[in-house]
């Protein structure tokens, strides 16, 4: 029945791997059920027989569908099935998308649909990784017009070692998540965290998993060799030459003009009489090409900025090549948040928001690997008014998720661990104007917001982006790059590299190209250049606008306090039907999250109740101290003296000759039920009885003076209490 099917294997990392078509999704253009280790990804490519009408781009679409029976697990939603793609399969489809795309042909326009559907997930063998080497072997087997293959491999570092596809331990222990794609002699996508990693060691990473994907791509080529489709042919929508040359002689001198100018209101202002002095002269004349027309003068401002760049060293807005725009660095912008930060270059806007709310609002997770929950949150929003469009707003698309998530791993590495700030942490960017480099700005401005906050982090991270111009010998032959570019220079250029991080070293890179590939002279070239501007932005701007963290938080932020207790007494804090825990809470004022290693969180505006909450517990899951003085409720009159409750199930008996300074007649006299009252631990009996002195308390905390006739009142016999029930055995 399946006299087509085969079997592809080699070894990546010492583990075994796969290539399997010709079993399953046989009317695809293409498909390979992807096996590495354990892991089992479904990869298909399908393309249109005909070109979508009315697009000016190549529409490609990648999913990378996560199946929770891949983990054995029953989605936790309330149909109980997959729905919304998770934030991390829109990074995964992202990672895909990415250096596939430059290598179809950029003037085809039939749809294109890429799925890598995850259906089986081993640990220690990354369902992204297999997924994009199935993808690259499905597309590169179709008969879809394609320059591939390519391949990718994840990097780590571990001890100062690089290791190729980390297992989960291993993920565990590294200081760096890479992920390198290439071609058999570029490189077309990096994706990177890292623990402040200097930029050589950050090179040598890159070029070892550029090494091993080399040799994948030999493997893939070999079944290109054997099984291989040839491609279809398509109806390029490139425009006709002759029209080309015509329009681009008609208004190149007043495009110039436009372009040449560092506001980009004012150059979109100046092409749109030129966009209609075109139309009215040539829509009649190329009846029928009307729509292409839009895309000519693309075409021409492309030409245009590039032949400034690459022939004299020209940026529109007057920048030298390595120049960054004009900078500013502000704080405390908006009064009640926790913490504000505005990072400013050229046109470009962010404001980001710190927010601090307990541990136990860590975002939870449903995926397919091991992570259940992160405590810092970072998200990223693009409104259609911070280029000047109306457009409605419909949620963060995958641009945004992508560009919070790197922002998010630029920061990661500088935020202080649980122990040290026991706080959960979401930052809002909200980008108020882009003219480029907007992602770099958010992160600029988030450490600014966290800074304000109070949040103890490590190091200040500040972002930037480098740009590339290749000319038309391709990247193997003369090129030119650039430091941070604007809007257009990313818009018309090949390349927008992005790298953030410390002082010390990158914390995140992302990596997009509209070429093939990199060689490793770009990227040794566009590290140096976002290195030295990254030391200029720290050190010139962000600093001096606030040189370190605040020491206290802000007043309206909870403030948090930790303490550990035995993991055998969190019952005992919580109570029969959380009733301990709820009145400490009322009591308190504060939040009380418990965690099942004995980690206790208190959160709560005032800090001295958060501490009285804190007492309390302590209290509960630890025995008095002798010579410790408590508050406490008066629970119950005797004759010979009054109870005190010092914390739930904690309860002690204050003798009538230690209730006052002076000598006390009836215990009525001194103290009622209800009563809040300090008191000194005097003794523990061997019973575990508590023996308390109010007067003791009064003497230490309030300086009282002890009258001559309650120093010589005989004090009673503890005996006195006998047939009365204890409540704290």
């Amino acid at each position: 029945m399946f006299e087509n099917f085969k079997v592809y294997e080699t070894t990546i990392a010492g583990r075994p791997f796969s290539l399997e078509t010709g079993k399953m999704a046989g009317l695809a253009n293409a498909a390979f059920m992807a096996r590495y280790g354990d892991t089992s990804v479904l990869c298909t490519v399908t393309a249109s027989s005909k070109p979508r009408e009315g697009v000016d781009f190549f529409p490609l679409s990648v999913d990378f569908e996560e199946k929770m029976y891949a983990v054995g697990r029953i989605p936790g939603s309330f149909q109980r099935r997959e729905g919304k793609a998770s934030e991390k399969a829109i990074l995964s489809s992202r990672c895909i998308d990415r250096p596939i795309r430059p290598l179809f042909p950029k003037d085809m326009r039939n749809d294109c649909s890429v799925v890598a559907t995850v259906m089986s997930v081993d640990p220690d063998c990354s369902p992204e990784i297999t997924a994009a080497i199935g993808v690259s072997a499905a597309i590169a087997v179709s008969d879809i017009p394609w320059d591939g293959p390519i391949a990718s491999t994840s990097v780590g570092l571990i001890d100062g070692e690089i290791v190729i596809n980390p297992t989960l331990e291993q993920r565990a222990a590294t200081e760096l998540n890479l992920t390198v794609s290439s071609t058999a002699d570029l490189v077309a996508m990096i994706e990177a965290g890292g623990n402040e990693i200097p930029d050589d060691l950050m090179f040598d990473c890159i070029m070892a998993g550029h090494e091993v994907n080399k040799e994948i791509v030999k493997f893939i080529n070999g079944i290109v060799a054997e099984i291989g489709k040839e491609k279809f042919t398509f109806e390029s929508s490139d425009p006709d030459p002759e029209i080309m040359a015509e329009i681009e002689a008609f208004c190149i001198e007043d495009v110039k003009k436009a372009l040449d100018t560092d506001d980009k209101n004012v150059r979109d202002a100046a092409l749109l009489p030129i966009y209609d002095a075109v139309h009215a002269k040539f829509d009649e004349r190329f009846e029928g090409c009307e729509a292409k027309l839009d895309e000519i003068m693309y075409l021409v401002q492309k030409h245009v900025v590039r032949a400034w760049l690459k022939d004299e060293g020209k940026r529109v807005d007057g920048r030298g090549i390595d120049d960054i725009r004009p900078l500013d660095a502000q704080i405390d912008l908006l009064p009640r948040v926790h913490g504000s930060g505005m990072f400013t270059r050229g046109q470009t806007q962010v404001l980001s928001i710190a927010t601090l709310a307990p541990v136990s609002e860590a975002q939870k997770l449903d995926g397919l690997d091991e992570e259940v929950s992160k405590r810092y949150i970072h998200h990223y929003n693009f409104p259609s008014y911070s280029v000047g469009e109306t457009k409605p707003s419909r949620g963060p698309g995958r641009r945004e998720i992508g560009h919070g998530a790197l922002a998010e791993r630029a920061l990661l590495p500088v935020i202080p661990s649980v122990e040290e700030f026991p706080y959960a942490i979401r930052v809002v960017s909200e980008v108020l104007s882009s003219n480029g480099s907007t992602s770099q700005g958010s992160i600029c401005g988030s450490t600014l917001a966290l800074m304000a906050a109070g949040v103890p982090i490590k190091a200040p991270v500040a972002g930037i982006s480098c740009g590339l111009i290749t000319g038309d010998k391709g990247v193997y032959g003369d090129f030119m790059t650039m430091v941070d570019i604007q809007g257009l220079e990313d818009f018309y250029g090949d390349m927008d590299f992005k790298v953030a991080g410390t002082h010390k070293g990158i914390t995140a890179i992302q990596m997009d190209l509209k070429v093939h590939g990199l060689t490793p002279e770009i990227i040794k070239e566009a590290f140096a250049k976002t290195n030295k501007a990254r030391m200029h932005i720290l050190d010139e701007v962000m600093l001096k606008c606030i040189p370190e963290y605040r020491k206290e938080l802000s007043p309206y932020a909870p403030k948090m306090l930790t303490t550990t207790i035995s993991p055998d007494k969190i019952g005992d804090v919580i109570g029969k039907q959380g009733k301990v825990i709820q009145s400490i809470q009322e009591q308190c004022e504060c939040t009380i999250n418990i965690e099942e290693d004995g980690h206790v969180f208190v959160a709560g505006l005032d800090l001295s109740k958060a501490q009285a909450a804190i007492d309390i517990i302590n209290l509960i899951a630890n025995d008095p101290e002798i010579g410790a003085i408590y508050s406490g409720k008066v629970t119950r009159l005797m004759t010979f003296g009054a109870f005190v409750e010092i914390a739930p199930g904690k309860e002690g008996l204050v003798h009538i000759s230690k209730l006052d300074v002076k000598r006390v007649e009836k215990v009525e006299d001194v103290v009622a039920v209800g009563d809040q009252v300090i008191v000194k631990v005097t003794e523990i009996d061997d019973q575990g009885r508590i023996n308390l002195s109010r007067r003791d308390a009064l003497v230490e905390v309030n300086g009282a003076v002890v009258e001559d006739d309650a120093e010589d009142e005989a004090p009673r016999k503890s005996g006195n209490r006998r047939g009365f029930k204890r409540r704290d055995k």
